[in-house]
């Protein structure tokens, strides 16, 4: 087991005994599921590296639920699936909180089946909108719904839980407007409990970040995903994320750091700088099953971070078919 997987019982349980006070020695994070693991394994050696002289808590409450503690001063740093909303920024904005964007890795979001599913070497997007659209609830209820020949069997559904940027996205890149999906199936903002949903389910679909597939891949299915223009089916992998082939469901993923924290707390400055370190960023990344960004996506965000660059460099939400010449363009203006 991983050392990024051992904490979310460890540090994230420090998270929730920490409470509201943000101690100068404190880093304390919140935030995406989906970002966690690449945090949490920062927060691990940069701790290592530092012989203890800082502390770094990591809770996961969603992109959205990490959003709201930021927003109200409660965290320093936010991991995010997705780019802030503009209610977000609104929030932030009202409470005076100015926020530095830093894209940290690319995700495959990843289409699983339990393996004892025999029928589904693939799935089309217009077949996942089928199944996951707000008019499939009651109605889309059996796998032979979603492809002739496939079985007269029960679909069960898993997925993440309306605070995550990764419902967000999957919801904004299949069924074409984000948040827009049926109610009934079982949602979580932990992905490790989606992990096991789909694992003990032989009828479940459901759908969660590339790292949490790798690390449990013995006991899931990922399925190809057909682009939308045609063509072959592509299966999640750092290469398909890296080349821009794996679409719609290839997106980039953040961190988003309080300046204020960042100006008045060296803890703050220390850990992003460790964070965006190409040497740390590319090893770490990989290491938990993301994307690294180039060499050059990391010194510009170390840019951007030294510079203190506010504010974001996207229109808001969720922003499907983001590539890394897109992120590379973005940084350089922001």
């Amino acid at each position: 087991m991983k050392r990024w997987q051992y904490a979310v019982g460890v540090v994230g349980g420090i998270a929730a005994m920490a409470g509201p006070a943000l101690a100068q020695d404190t880093i304390q994070i919140d935030g995406s599921s989906t970002v966690y693991p690449i945090t949490e394994a920062m927060a691990e050696e940069f701790q290592l590296a530092g012989g203890g002289k800082y502390r770094v808590t990591v809770g996961i409450s969603g992109t959205g639920g990490g959003f709201k503690k930021f927003c109200r001063g409660e965290t320093h740093i936010s991991d995010a699936s997705r780019p802030i909303k503009e209610s977000e920024r609104a929030a932030c904005a009202e409470a005076g909180i100015e926020f530095i964007e830093l894209p940290v890795a690319l995700d495959a979001l990843t289409v699983m089946v339990n393996p004892g599913n025999d029928w589904v070497d693939h799935l089309t997007v217009d077949e996942l909108k089928k199944v996951w659209e707000p008019g499939a609830q009651g109605v889309v209820d059996n796998w032979s719904q979603v492809r002739e020949g496939f079985p007269d069997r029960p679909l069960t559904l898993y997925g993440p839980g309306v605070d995550s940027g990764t419902y967000d996205y999957f919801t904004e890149a299949v069924v074409g407007e984000e948040g827009a999906s049926r109610g009934d199936f079982t949602a979580s903002e932990d992905d490790n409990v989606l992990v096991q949903g789909v694992a003990s389910d032989p009828n479940a679909l459901g759908f969660f970040g590339l790292a949490y597939y790798v690390e449990n891949q013995d006991k899931l299915k990922a399925v190809p995903i057909q682009p939308p223009a045609g063509g072959d089916p592509i299966a999640p992998s750092v290469d398909a994320a890296r080349d821009g082939s794996y679409q719609p469901l290839s997106r980039p993923i953040f961190i988003y750091v309080s300046k204020q924290a960042a100006d008045e707390m060296e803890a703050v400055q220390q850990f992003v700088e460790f964070y965006l370190d190409p040497k740390n960023a590319e090893v770490l990344v990989e290491e938990v099953g993301y994307v690294p960004l180039p060499t050059e996506a990391y010194e510009l965000a170390l840019r951007n971070f030294r510079e203190r660059h506010i504010g974001t460099a996207f229109a808001g939400g969720s922003q499907v078919g983001v590539a890394v010449q897109d992120l590379l363009q973005a940084e350089r203006v922001n």
